[in-house]
């Protein structure tokens, strides 16, 4: 009898998984110091972080997380492994001067299910010629794959990307000029300017991803999953491809249902489909008297129940934010200043 119930437990759990994307918000372990010489946690602080993200791994309990602003990513290993998550992904090292000051987090993957392959996404030089890009263009930080078994399903592609900020990629040279009002003007220059600088270099990202993905698909036709901080609402000018969704000025149904394999869709959209009823999105990111969806799950048409190709629905959407609107500082004191967006994908009967 009790090898019964353990056998219909396991059949249970493998009928559901969940997926989050999870930015950590300057994960560095002291002594070392992010961006500047004195920014640097105490050892209560750290621990309060590292409490913090326990606490919402046992708490949610995803599958597979996608890790942004990560500068520590052997503690961030150990970490997760004490909370179950046996495999474990990284492509890239965070930059390092004056020996102890890091910039430039990287991403990660930690997984319940099995890795069995994870590679850097590649930039494909011929096509920056295309876009005209600068010869030497690279992601502003290193996109991770990290191809993972999930069950029923098999082989999956789990992408975790961190594009560019809003934070303008240009400065000007404003410390030149003399008047207060030159000064002024310069930096409102640099601020137009920088801004769109940053505009096309996400964009950019974002492109050269998704025909890194597409190309991928048709090699192995694995599913594929896209997670991670966009920087960047989705649907507006600068990332609305990814979610092209047809071929246009195309009449011909069966080239639409080809392209239908290649097309990713959000998690959100997916959800509230299936929920049949409008439903208002909350913002994973705050800043003053602003708020925006920056955080994202992308999935293939294997998550898509009205796909022929369909395996798993989107049966909830989970936007953890009670650490933004909410906090209590004795608990979320170092936690994050995004939300932590996850979807549970349950099998179709």
């Amino acid at each position: 009898m009790a090898n019964d119930i353990t056998i219909s437990l396991n059949e249970v759990v493998e009928t559901q998984f969940k997926i989050a994307t999870f930015n950590l918000f300057n994960y560095l372990a002291p002594p070392n110091a992010f961006y500047d010489f004195d920014r640097i946690y105490s050892a209560e602080q750290w621990q309060k972080k590292e409490n913090w993200i326990a606490s919402y791994l046992q708490l949610h309990a995803p599958d597979i997380i996608g890790f942004q602003e990560v500068f520590s990513s052997d503690a961030l290993e150990s970490l997760v492994k004490k909370e179950g998550y046996e495999y474990f992904a990284v492509v890239d090292l965070p930059t390092v001067i004056d020996d102890f000051i890091y910039r430039d987090p990287v991403v990660a993957l930690a997984s319940k299910f099995p890795i069995v392959e994870v590679a850097v996404v590649p930039v494909d030089h011929a096509l920056v010629t295309q876009l005209g890009l600068a010869d030497d263009f690279a992601f502003s930080r290193q996109v991770l794959r990290a191809t993972v078994e999930l069950p029923h399903l098999g082989l999956c592609d789990c992408y975790v990307v961190h594009f560019k900020s809003k934070r303008a990629a240009w400065q000007g040279e404003v410390d030149k000029l003399s008047s207060l009002e030159g000064n002024v003007i310069e930096q409102f220059k640099a601020q137009v300017a920088g801004g769109w600088a940053s505009s096309i270099q996400r964009g950019s990202e974002a492109t050269l991803l998704m025909m890194q993905m597409i190309e991928r698909r048709a090699k192995t036709g694995n599913a594929m999953l896209l997670m991670g901080d966009f920087n960047n609402p989705l649907k507006d000018g600068v990332l609305a491809h990814l979610l092209t969704p047809n071929l246009l000025f195309n009449n011909d149904h069966s080239q639409q249902r080809l392209v239908d394999f290649y097309v990713l869709r959000d998690a959100w959209d997916l959800y509230q489909a299936n929920k049949n009823e409008p439903l208002t999105r909350a913002p994973t990111h705050y800043f003053g008297q602003t708020n925006s969806v920056l955080d994202y799950i992308l999935m293939s048409s294997e998550f898509d129940t009205v796909s022929q190709s369909n395996y798993f629905e989107v049966s909830d959407y989970i936007n953890s934010d009670k650490h933004l609107i909410n906090p209590s500082f004795d608990i979320d004191g170092e936690s994050t200043d995004h939300a932590v967006v996850s979807v549970v994908l349950t099998l179709r009967e």
